[in-house]
């Protein structure tokens, strides 16, 4: 059974059937949020950003919410390949014990670990991935407006369920209660016109990066909020998924290049409370210029539980079959990496494209 299909566009589908496909026509690689969806990418990630992508020699703009701004931060370290199996091993590995008498660790203590892992993972490096000769990195976060503005149990409540009344009724709405905020590291600015929703935009630095790596993976009620990170004005930040879930934004209006998305799903969702809202899923000619890489859902179906990593396994699973279901399940996802290699080496037929 093959693991992995090739979506694209049509613009995508035109360029690659006259030109094929070389890491030079890659402008721009969006990471999805999507907690431990994000590992089953792992193999494929260490191909692209370690052997694939650097025979390039050009601006390549790598654009993360939550694990994929963790993906996207790692692929811009010293050593990538290294690095990402770094990266599944930790996350693969991570166990944050409960306070004395709770089932769950509280918000405080997720945040705190997962703070500490931060530093120890990218350490010494993030000047490294800050200066990449060739990567720009943007970390996307999610800033309160109104009553989000500033974090308490109650304002918190009462600001997300408005947030999802109003999302349900318009994507807009959106823009009353959060604020998409990027962290764009020095260089080429991102190409990609952000006009659909409120946007601020802030030069990532040594001073900011740990913190906005922080609020981008800062999922509401599970992680606190990161206040006041310096550049952005001045408020509460969460997980860059609960506005860009998926990154559907404007790649078509780009000027040149194509996009390359390692996703773990054919579906390109636009927030985070799109996902039950299956008439967001569609695809639109804002992604006329994507190519896609996705795990066929089949093959999906025989993984370890019939599905992908989940958050959910936290609390499904205890210690020892979870660590051993993922293990298993980013292993059988070197098929994804060695299939893509493998029409790569084929010349790129266009026969194997499936649409968007």
């Amino acid at each position: 059974m093959k693991a992995l299909h090739i979506h694209v566009g049509n613009r995508a589908r035109q360029h690659i059937e006259a030109q094929g496909f070389s890491p030079q026509d890659v402008r721009l690689i969006p990471a999805a949020a999507g907690g431990p969806k994000g590992l089953i990418l792992n193999h494929l990630d260490q191909h692209l950003f370690g052997r694939w992508l650097p025979e390039g020699g050009h601006t390549v703009h790598l654009v993360g919410a939550s694990i994929g701004a963790w993906r996207m931060a790692t692929a811009a370290m010293p050593d990538p390949v290294k690095s990402f199996h770094d990266l599944a091993h930790g996350y693969i590995q991570q166990n944050i014990e409960p306070e004395p008498g709770r089932k769950m660790p509280s918000a405080q203590r997720i945040s705190a670990g997962f703070s500490d892992t931060l530093s120890g993972f990218f350490g010494a490096n993030v000047e490294s991935v800050l200066n990449h000769p060739r990567y720009r990195l943007h970390i996307s976060t999610s800033r309160g407006r109104q009553v989000l503005r500033r974090a308490s149990p109650s304002r918190t409540a009462l600001g997300f369920a408005g947030l999802a009344l109003g999302n349900a009724v318009s994507r807009k709405a959106v823009g009353l209660f959060m604020e998409r905020t990027v962290f764009s590291s020095r260089g080429e600015p991102l190409p990609v016109p952000l006009k659909d929703l409120p946007t601020g935009l802030v030069e990532l630095d040594s001073g900011n990066f740990m913190q906005a790596m922080l609020a981008s993976c800062s999922i509401p009620f599970m992680l606190d909020a990161v206040n006041d990170i310096p550049g952005a004005i001045r408020g509460a930040h969460w997980d860059g998924g609960i506005v860009d879930y998926h990154f559907h934004w404007s790649y078509a209006a780009m000027d040149s290049g194509l996009v390359l998305y390692p996703h773990f799903q054919k579906q390109v969702v636009p927030g985070w409370l799109d996902k039950a809202l299956k008439w967001r899923h569609r695809s639109s000619p804002w992604l006329d210029n994507m190519v896609l890489l996705a795990p066929n859902p089949q093959w999906v179906a025989t993984l370890p539980g019939g599905k992908l990593p989940d958050r959910k396994d936290f609390s499904r699973l205890a210690y020892a079959p979870r660590v051993a279901a993922w293990t298993d399940a980013v292993a059988r996802a070197m098929q994804l990496a060695d299939e893509w290699q493998d029409w790569l080496h084929r010349g790129c037929p266009a026969d194997a494209l499936k649409p968007l």
